[in-house]
């Protein structure tokens, strides 16, 4: 890829290759860890080593990206001791809070003085691989977050109904817990207050970012092999303008997280305008780059093709229209503040 969509400023050594699955991707979490611990104070490197995976593998990506967000929650609250869940420098981290109608986890007190938490979580993806997970659970009326253990034998993992031909490998299902011990992350709503759950979310635009700068990367390698015509420089063009336009505002946010702009409400809302940004501009990409080199990247390149994918289904965690629709809200809201 070069120094195209300045590539230099952010590409990352990250010691993952193209092809590294989930488990060699966690395998690697270590030596990562120290960029998502120093997310305040340095979150241009975070977004860098998660665009920088997203540019080499989405697949490793998407296995890396919740373990280091698990990384940095556990860093917000304060590295709380986990020894008694057998947490150690080998763990790999799930972070589970998606909500499904019919299904949550609830936590209660336990006779020993551990909490325990019950119930299904849906949308757990490599359950079966990593060791832990920070799940979202209730407690009356109160939302609250907790580590809990997947190889404990109250973790039952419901049948994979997975079939998904982007993120073949990251395989995701629904969780069953009875009776499992679980430790408390924070106070009520801490999940969901702290100023790091924006945060998260942006890196997970900065994956997005790397996928779609990697994937242009082959229409400007096909335009280097012979004499780009006017329609070729016209793609070459959208996906500069539309990738230049997300590393500005990758550059924005990191900027804003460690000047300390990026709490609460302007958290969220910097959130929000980021995801969408990035968002768009690899919708546009994976546009510009199919039309401009037609089928055969598709049908004659396994990397290129998963790469496409990957990155259809990744994107996915952004809703579209509805996110859309929330930001707007955000914008009203920050209006009326002013």
């Amino acid at each position: 890829m070069g120094t195209v969509w300045r590539a230099d400023e952010w590409l990352e050594d990250v010691g993952v290759v193209a092809g590294t699955s989930p488990r060699e991707a966690l395998a690697l979490a270590p030596g990562l860890e120290s960029a998502a611990r120093g997310l305040a104070e340095d979150p241009w490197r975070y977004l860098a080593v998660l665009a920088s995976l997203g540019a080499v593998d989405l697949t490793a990506a998407r296995a890396l990206e919740p373990h280091l967000d698990a990384v940095a929650i556990l860093g917000q609250a304060g590295d709380p001791d986990l020894s008694a869940l057998g947490v150690d420098g080998h763990s790999t981290f799930g972070v589970y809070a998606a909500r499904a109608p019919g299904t949550g986890l609830v936590a209660r007190p336990g006779a020993d003085g551990v909490e325990r938490v019950s119930g299904t979580k849906a949308w757990c993806s490599l359950a079966g691989l990593v060791s832990h997970a920070v799940v979202t659970t209730t407690s009356g009326e109160d939302e609250h977050l907790h580590v809990v253990p997947l190889q404990h034998p109250g973790v039952t993992h419901a049948a994979s109904t997975w079939v998904s031909r982007g993120l073949a490998a990251v395989t995701t299902g629904a969780l069953r817990l009875d009776d499992v011990p679980g430790v408390r992350l924070g106070g009520p709503d801490w999940y969901l207050g702290r100023p790091g759950f924006a945060w998260g979310g942006i890196g997970v635009a900065a994956v997005w970012f790397g996928g779609a700068a990697a994937l242009a990367g082959a229409l400007r390698a096909a335009a280097g092999r012979r004499e780009p015509d006017q329609v070729a420089q016209l793609h070459l063009g959208t996906v500069d303008r539309v990738l230049h336009t997300s590393l500005l505002a990758l550059r924005h946010a990191a900027d804003e997280i460690r000047g300390g702009g990026a709490d609460g409400a302007a958290g969220a809302l910097l959130a929000a305008r980021t995801r969408a940004v990035v968002a768009d501009a690899a919708e546009v990409v994976l546009t510009a780059v199919g039309h401009g080199l037609g089928p055969a990247p598709l049908t004659q390149d396994e990397a290129h093709a998963r790469r496409v994918a990957d990155l259809t289904v990744y994107l996915r965690q952004h809703h579209a229209e509805r996110d859309l629709a929330s930001l707007g809200g955000l914008v009203l809201a920050a209006d009326g503040a002013g």
